[in-house]
């Protein structure tokens, strides 16, 4: 069971992409999608939670492996993964494997993130590849207490995610689309076409509702 959190603000291709591959690659039979209300670590979102989900849903609409989970869209105050990530611990068997859904961009800053060590007792992570960050980097230049995770936990055999519930890293090897959410609103704003970036019911609802238009 796979975890996709993120603004998705707007979600895009390159979102869809990595999700599809995995349900492959790791044997996934369904996976989250689950916009985030008000991030702890990054400025708010541009779109509202509302037209954030709505895009998430439009988005995934006809993959049946793929749901909208809006539990952080109706949350007050700030969105934290590891108080989503509780509660679908407590939602699904001790069994159960939980696969969280994290760019490359992201992990190299967990450490900063809310009870991070925390994560490992509820999830697996799975690392996939953003946009100017690379695999076979070294390490990304790693902060110690995130290479020391990292060394302990890391798998590479994506059938290792089977064996237990939680605790492995396992990076994935998926396509790298070089698209981003911050180009699409740039080329929005610009006026720029955003065709092939993202589903066309994403691009008609955002033409429709003026999203990431610059206000005169």
């Amino acid at each position: 069971m796979g975890i996709y959190g993120g603004t998705f603000d707007p979600i895009h291709y390159g979102h869809l992409r990595i999700a599809e591959e995995l349900t492959d690659l790791i044997g996934l039979t369904r996976i989250f999608f689950v916009p985030s209300g008000s991030p702890r670590l990054r400025a708010e979102p541009i779109a509202s939670r509302n037209h954030r989900s709505q895009m998430v849903g439009l988005a995934i609409h006809g993959n049946e492996k793929f749901l909208l989970d809006e539990r952080e869209i109706h949350r007050n105050g700030i969105s934290t993964t590891v108080a989503s990530l509780r509660e679908y611990r407590s939602e699904v068997e001790d069994h159960t494997a939980l696969c969280f859904l994290l760019g490359m961009d992201a992990f190299i800053k967990i450490n900063q993130w809310h009870s991070w060590h925390e994560l490992f007792d509820l999830c697996h992570i799975i690392v996939v590849p953003r946009p100017g960050y690379s695999l076979s980097d070294d390490d990304h230049d790693l902060p110690d207490e995130i290479k020391e995770e990292l060394m302990s936990r890391h798998v590479q055999n994506p059938h290792d995610l089977t064996l237990q519930a939680n605790g492995f890293v396992y990076t994935a090897h998926t396509s790298l689309l070089e698209i981003s959410a911050s180009y699409i609103r740039s080329s929005i704003s610009a006026g720029h076409s955003i065709r092939y970036l993202l589903p066309e019911r994403v691009a008609d609802y955002i033409k429709k509702n003026e999203l990431y238009i610059e206000k005169k």
